[in-house]
């Protein structure tokens, strides 16, 4: 008898995002020292960052914990976008990539955008998560509890437009015309200024994120696609956000 083949592994990744915003290098380094400090409680595999070097032995020998701003803000200015042998296109902002020191499928990584205020650019803080099934570390980190504190430091520290955490099988199903506007995940963050969340099904949870706006938990269970009852119900979530105007139904036409 031929084994069945094993499903592909669901990984999962938590991602802030915000339009043009003038910000300085110095700037960009204050909010990633606050978003670490506010990451860290949430699991020690969180906790402990490193400069980027050739190989993980050597990046051990430059952590980032406790945040040293000036370190940072140099590393953000290392990340300038520039035409080649001219001079720093500001406009566009600044970048840099940095991880937990974790090697293979046990590992996390930020990648930051920060300070472009260019109308075809675009900000974004980007955390990719350990694997489940590989990782030592992923079946703590991948839990509702955790999640939610990791969007809400992305959200206190980033004052985003959107925040949210999900699977990448989640995503490509969510976003399938890539089309959608804002992307909704098992946990969710919507800045209040795009409008009130209305009352949604159980078992949603909303929380407040101080006055800045909510956080949307889908389910306290691993959210995935291989259950077709986390999807019918994030498809519902997501016509109702649409009908209170927070954001567009999936697929639908940017245009309208």
């Amino acid at each position: 008898m031929t084994a069945k083949a094993k499903p592909p592994l669901e990984t999962y990744y938590a991602g802030a995002y915000w339009g043009a915003r003038k910000e300085s290098p110095e700037e960009c380094a204050r909010r990633t020292a606050e978003f670490l400090t506010l990451l860290a409680p949430s699991d020690p595999f969180l906790s402990q960052w490193y400069l980027p070097t050739r190989s993980s032995r050597e990046s051990r020998e430059h952590p980032l914990i406790p945040p040293d701003v000036p370190t940072l803000t140099e590393q953000f200015r290392l990340g300038a976008n520039r035409e080649k042998g001219g001079p720093v296109i500001e406009r566009l902002g600044f970048g840099f990539w940095f991880g937990n020191g974790g090697r293979d499928y046990d590992r996390a990584s930020l990648r930051i955008y920060c300070g472009s205020y260019s109308e075809a650019g675009s900000n974004s803080c980007v955390l990719t998560l350990p694997t489940l099934g590989r990782s030592p570390n992923a079946e703590r980190v991948l839990t509702a509890s955790v999640l939610t504190e990791v969007v809400r430091g992305m959200a206190l520290a980033w004052e985003p437009d959107w925040a949210v955490a999900m699977s990448h099988a989640h995503r490509d199903l969510e976003d399938e015309k890539g089309k959608a506007d804002i992307l909704l995940g098992w946990v969710t963050y919507l800045s209040r200024q795009r409008g009130t969340v209305p009352p949604l099904p159980a078992p949603v949870r909303i929380e407040p994120v101080e006055d800045r706006g909510s956080l949307i938990i889908l389910t306290p269970e691993r959210f995935t696609v291989a259950n077709p009852e986390h999807i019918a119900l994030a498809r519902r979530v997501r016509e109702l956000l649409a009908r209170a105007g927070l954001m567009r139904t999936a697929g639908a036409d940017p245009r309208g």
